[in-house]
């Protein structure tokens, strides 16, 4: 693998710094039994969860406009609310278990991993996230972030490449200098398309508690076990 002398690391979130799964199936047990109601809630937050890409490429494809995460998080949870018969959740609840996005679980080698790199590089999320959600979400998770972009001020969503974009036009850098970081290898392939370095970490469990992570893709820079490993090969 080539060596990578980048200047900005930008990372993927939702997975590759944080426990969303985790994350949103205690949030439905808490809001989902204050209402009275039982379920299998780690399926209800992959079946919420697994809305996401689709709801996210109908924006890329240009089939609707663009709205923040938040807005589509809503539109999805009421899918899955009919879905698995929750009617019971009330409106307050709703909106509790959407603005649950923003205070997701880092996994425990997230923050002393940033902490490490950001002595040499400048740290951004680049995230479907919107800024507000991403600045909420680091600060509760103490991820120590020296800025916050988000495919929301491109007003579409990864893949497109004007989100990877972003941070080569607002740090006035050439791409090869931008280190992109995720643990979804379609992100990194599109990353590479846009220019950019790409490292690859992990995250099995992302794929489910019993799932395998996928392979690097082709021609990734780095692969690292986890964010302090990539510390230390950077």
């Amino acid at each position: 693998m080539a060596a990578v002398d980048a200047e900005i690391i930008a990372f993927d979130v939702f997975g590759t710094l944080v426990d969303w799964r985790s994350s949103i199936a205690a949030a439905l047990a808490g809001v989902g039994g204050r209402a009275g109601l039982e379920a299998d809630w780690p399926a209800v937050a992959d079946a919420w969860r697994s809305r996401y890409q689709p709801a996210l490429a109908r924006v890329v494809r240009g089939e609707r406009p663009f709205q923040s995460l938040d807005v589509l998080h809503a539109e999805m949870l009421e899918e899955v609310i009919a879905e698995h018969r929750l009617q019971a959740l009330g409106n307050t609840e709703r909106r509790e278990l959407v603005r649950s996005w923003h205070r997701l679980a880092p996994w425990p080698d997230a923050v002393p991993g940033l902490t490490a790199l950001r002595a040499r590089h400048i740290l951004t999320p680049l995230s479907n996230g919107g800024i507000g959600l991403l600045t909420r979400l680091a600060k509760t998770a103490g991820l120590p972030f020296d800025c916050v972009l988000s495919a929301e001020l491109a007003g579409t969503y990864k893949p497109d490449p004007r989100v990877y974009a972003l941070v080569p036009a607002y740090f006035e850098v050439p791409a090869g200098r931008v280190l992109m970081v995720a643990c979804h290898p379609a992100d990194l392939q599109a990353a590479q398309r846009a220019g950019l370095r790409t490292a690859f970490v992990p995250r099995p469990r992302e794929w489910g508690p019993a799932g395998a992570a996928p392979p690097p893709p082709a021609g990734v820079d780095l692969v690292a076990g986890d964010m302090t490993a990539l510390a230390a090969q950077l």
